[in-house]
């Protein structure tokens, strides 16, 4: 009994030392500007970061733009057959990105070299999975850019779709590529007047990620950060690659209970190592990710439950905070969990 007690005192000490995540009822500070009350049309452009290194990065770049949010082409599909975005000054301001289609038109306007919307957005880190590329995850981030954020998504050197050589134990260093994405980022924001620079509120800082993308999600927070992550979103992931990892930021973990490649315990498992906030959203009897797909069940309740999670860690919104048990309910579709979550 004794020890039992020595040790409750020694967890709460370890707790309480740790800072707000787990020490107030809202470990999320209030964010300086409001969560945005309308979507925005979606803007995108590419770039790589060290593109004459050892491991250059292309990123992708989903961001606000201050057009009129109306039903029209947008750059998401189901995954396997998303479309490749036009690079930046070949479709220029005022033209879609892509094409029209029936299928792709419940989606946020994605227009390819518009100028950023007015403002600085918290920025979201998104990591593809093994032979995956950030545009087939379009139908997710395009939709957290519509609701005010700037989603950057490397493709990474050894393990997308595309890579020469490929390699799944090169997800090891995934982490360290996407840290240097994000003082790439931190420079580009303290620029003066740079296109996307200047739009950055690289304060408000959250990392996402699928399968292997939600392995290098849980490896961000074994790094040493040059600015601190303020939310994690792990898909259909658990391990990290780099390090333990217990989390204080709140962290959301989204697993198919049927998932046969990451069996949805790994992804338990983590959950319940995180010392600060953490919730998990089950879809029930689906696989490794086929609730990303628009039209699936699943979907919607996806979209909904991670654009609030994002909205309450990065812009400070209650009322996004107190919408997720409802953003999550799907009768035999879906089970929402939380713990140490504040009410």
């Amino acid at each position: 009994m004794r020890g039992q007690r020595l040790v409750a005192a020694l967890m709460t000490a370890l707790l309480a030392g740790c800072g707000p995540a787990v020490a107030t009822s809202d470990p999320v500070p209030a964010a300086v500007r409001p969560a945005p009350e309308r979507p925005y049309a979606v803007g995108i452009l590419q770039f790589t970061v060290d593109p004459d290194g050892p491991r250059p990065l292309p990123v992708t770049v989903w961001y606000p733009v201050d057009l009129p949010p109306s039903p029209g082409p947008a750059a998401d599909a189901p995954t396997g057959s998303a479309p490749t975005p036009s690079p930046p000054g070949r479709a220029g301001p005022g033209r879609p990105a892509v094409a029209p289609s029936p299928a792709t038109q419940t989606g946020p306007t994605v227009w390819a070299g518009a100028p950023v919307a007015a403002g600085r957005f918290p920025v979201v880190v998104y990591s593809h999975g093994l032979r995956s590329l950030p545009a087939l995850h379009a139908p997710l981030t395009s939709r957290w850019a519509a609701a005010g954020l700037v989603v950057v998504a490397p493709t990474y050197p050894r393990t997308n779709r595309r890579a020469r050589t490929f390699s799944r134990d090169d997800v090891r260093n995934q982490p360290a590529d996407a840290w240097r994405l994000v003082r790439h980022l931190v420079r580009l924001s303290t620029r003066a007047g740079d296109p996307l620079g200047a739009h950055l509120a690289m304060d408000r800082l959250a990392a996402a990620g699928h399968s292997a993308g939600g392995h290098t999600t849980l490896g961000m927070f074994a790094s040493a950060p040059p600015v601190p992550l303020r939310a994690g979103i792990v898909i259909a992931g658990g391990r990290s690659v780099v390090g333990p990892v217990r989390p204080l930021a709140p962290v959301l973990f989204v697993h198919g209970a049927a998932d046969r490649i990451v069996p949805q315990s790994i992804g338990r498992a983590a959950y319940a190592r995180c010392l600060g906030p953490a919730a998990f959203l089950s879809l029930l009897r689906q696989g490794h990710g086929e609730y990303l797909t628009p039209g699936r069940p699943g979907f919607a309740q996806v979209i909904a439950t991670t654009t609030d999670f994002l909205r309450w860690t990065l812009y400070g919104d209650r009322a996004a905070l107190r919408r997720l048990p409802a953003d999550s309910a799907a009768p035999d579709t879906t089970r929402f969990t939380t713990r140490a979550f504040p009410t």
